[in-house]
């Protein structure tokens, strides 16, 4: 339920906290062990909760991983919808970006850990979590073009426009985290997403010949 102001209520922000927790609680730990080595047993003892709960939350590891990515892209559109109306459309989005990852602890701009960002990559490798991704990444974009609709004054379900954005994007930030998770050695993410959303801000013109 919902407060008087719109906001989630005590109760919402409770669920939704232990949903980012187990999310977390499992990516730490599929990092670290690899994801057959890890139970769900051992995700819910690391968020502190029963085994119960996680199952209350998520159906799969994959899922409780996946979560994550989503919450993010939800974050990132409900920051699009608070920055100014003045703002250009593509300033905003990274903006919205840039904001939401640096909340995040999984891309820490100040300490890239090679370690850690070898273990992402390796985790995302799982064909069994894979699906799950994908389908969270298709979620998460219907957010976002939502997000730019209401901002452009476009219709969702029948402009091609919010949608078009969105996925160039999403599209954007996969390839500027791709990069992130395979540099060697580690490089800071944020100059990575700048430069991905700003060619696509520009029209994303073609390199020019050396």
């Amino acid at each position: 339920m919902s407060g008087d102001d719109g906001r989630p209520g005590l109760r919402e922000r409770k669920k939704q906290e232990t949903r980012i927790a187990l999310s977390w609680a499992a990516i730490r730990l599929v990092v670290e062990r690899g994801l057959e080595n890890v139970r769900v047993e051992d995700i819910a003892a690391e968020a502190g909760v029963a085994p119960r709960t996680f199952n209350n939350y998520f159906s799969s590891k994959g899922e409780a991983i996946a979560a994550r990515h989503l919450e993010r892209t939800r974050m990132i559109a409900q920051e699009l919808r608070r920055r100014p109306a003045s703002e250009p459309l593509w300033e905003a989005i990274t903006s919205a970006v840039i904001t939401q990852l640096a909340m995040g602890a999984d891309y820490d701009d100040r300490r890239p850990d090679q370690q850690w960002q070898a273990g992402i990559r390796l985790m995302i490798s799982e064909p069994s979590l894979q699906g799950e991704m994908l389908r969270a990444s298709a979620i998460a974009e219907n957010e976002l073009a939502a997000a730019i609709a209401e901002r452009t004054g476009t219709d969702v379900d029948h402009d091609l426009y919010p949608r078009l954005v969105a996925g160039a994007a999403g599209a954007a930030i996969r390839v500027a985290m791709d990069q992130w998770l395979r540099a060697s050695p580690p490089v800071p993410v944020r100059p990575l997403i700048e430069d991905a959303l700003g060619r696509l801000a520009a029209g994303l013109p073609e390199p020019r010949s050396s």
